[in-house]
């Protein structure tokens, strides 16, 4: 469905009759409108590899089910300027949005060519509060600087911004700058660390975009064996994950949006490392290596050499090791970058929503040992409610989302629009790629 906005011509960047907003919620939507989704993401300098189409499209073909697309679309005389590929959820019992693939990526956002910031922006921010039938839009891991941002400052409801994961984050350098930084004795034991694998004669090669759906399909038996014996996230042992991050991959490296290593020892496969290339970083997202491997070398190292020399060679400012503070990210010393989790609130029950989010995060930030760094808003008139969720919330046993309980939306006008009827939510379906 297509339908005119209107705006304050005074807060547009052209008369209103210009704009038009979009929402599509028909299958073959994200596969229609690829070529102008990867164009927006070529003009949004803010996205990551997360927002690229072939991760969106890639991601809702084995995980996608049907009816429950919301993909929110801004046109400027008829050109695509903003995007906001989202899709209904119930996380709680709460009817929300949410973005697409949220649970395989480490951050979320929408799509913004900043030539149209203002007039793209508002259209955005209204069509997203318009759409009934969902009490909030959850975004667990918004970047800084993100787009979502700019929406949350002129989102017309209230929100709640609060602390996600933390990402750790190298500028792009050689490796001998980077264990400059160190200490003298941990400098001296990495650079020895170095020359122990070039001795070892192990060599890392660039997967040619043809063979990598297989080398990432490699890639996964490896790292499912290197981690035999120890709790994995058991979503990387599933089949639907393996084709969604072979499909997703091999397209992003026809793009040059990915790359994939494989590092070889006397003719032997023995690592492997899946890496995003976005605009401004290049992203640690996936390795595998077999065991007796880790025996002899010091892995990381091996594979941040490589991937700090990739980041070099596409003129990208860092390498982001993506979510997590482990011990291994910690001693290369690298900055801190956190993430927030942003809620758009919509109708009254979102406080109570946005109050179970902000203990989650709390109970989060104190068993990792940080501040939480985001305040929880003033309260309001909805306050009392949300108070009383947080205390009711306060334990250690608060549950966890259901990904599984997501209630079927009924009507759901935009800006004022006629009303678009969804389909009935069904089973997970194969999706426009033709997977079965």
């Amino acid at each position: 469905m297509t339908q005119s906005s209107v705006i304050h011509p005074g807060r547009a960047a052209a008369p209103a009759e210009t704009w038009r907003v979009e929402v599509r919620r028909d299958e073959g939507a994200l596969i229609e409108l690829g070529d102008e989704l990867r164009d927006l993401y070529e003009r949004s300098p803010e996205a990551t590899p997360f927002q690229s189409h072939e991760w969106l499209s890639a991601w809702w073909g084995w995980y996608g089910i049907r009816g429950r697309l919301r993909l929110v679309l801004v046109r400027y005389r008829g050109r695509l300027v903003a995007a906001a590929p989202l899709m209904t959820a119930g996380r709680w019992g709460f009817p929300v949005l949410v973005p697409i693939a949220d649970e395989q990526s480490d951050f979320t956002d929408f799509l913004l060519d900043p030539a149209y910031t203002d007039g793209a922006v508002e259209h955005l921010a209204r069509a997203l509060h318009g759409m009934r039938g969902r009490c909030a839009i959850d975004l667990r891991e918004v970047r800084p600087g993100s787009v979502v941002h700019q929406v949350m400052r002129r989102w017309p409801g209230r929100t709640w911004p609060m602390p996600a994961s933390v990402c750790m984050e190298l500028p792009c350098a050689d490796i001998a700058d980077v264990l400059d930084r160190l200490p003298r004795r941990s400098a001296g034991k990495m650079r020895a660390k170095l020359r122990k694998i070039d001795v070892r004669g192990i060599t890392a090669e660039t997967v040619p975009p043809e063979e990598a759906a297989d080398a990432i399909g490699a890639l996964l038996e490896m790292h499912a064996r290197q981690w035999r014996g120890r709790p994995m996230n058991p979503e990387h042992a599933r089949e639907r994950f393996r084709r969604h991050l072979a499909e997703a991959g091999a397209a992003m490296v026809r793009e040059g949006r990915a790359a994939v290593l494989r590092y070889h020892w006397d003719g032997r496969l023995v690592a492997s490392d899946l890496v995003l290339i976005g605009h401004r970083f290049v992203g640690a997202y996936l390795y595998g290596a077999i065991p007796e491997l880790r025996d002899g070398v010091d892995v990381t190292l091996m594979l941040l050499r490589e991937d700090l020399a990739l980041a070099r060679a596409r003129g990208r400012q860092a390498v982001n090791l993506l979510r997590g503070e482990e011990p291994y990210k910690l001693k290369w010393r690298p900055s801190r970058v956190q993430n927030q989790r942003i809620v758009l609130g919509r109708s009254f029950p979102a406080s109570v929503f946005a109050g179970l989010a902000l203990v989650r995060a709390g109970l989060a930030a104190r068993r990792h040992h940080r501040p939480a760094t985001v305040p929880p808003p003033a309260p309001s008139r909805d306050g009392l409610l949300a108070d009383e969720a947080l205390r009711a919330a306060g334990r250690e046993d608060v549950p966890l989302p259901r990904h599984d309980a997501m209630p079927v939306d009924g009507a759901v006008p935009v800006d004022g629009g006629v009303p678009v009827g969804d389909a009935e939510a069904g089973a997970p379906k194969g999706g426009p790629s033709g997977h079965a």
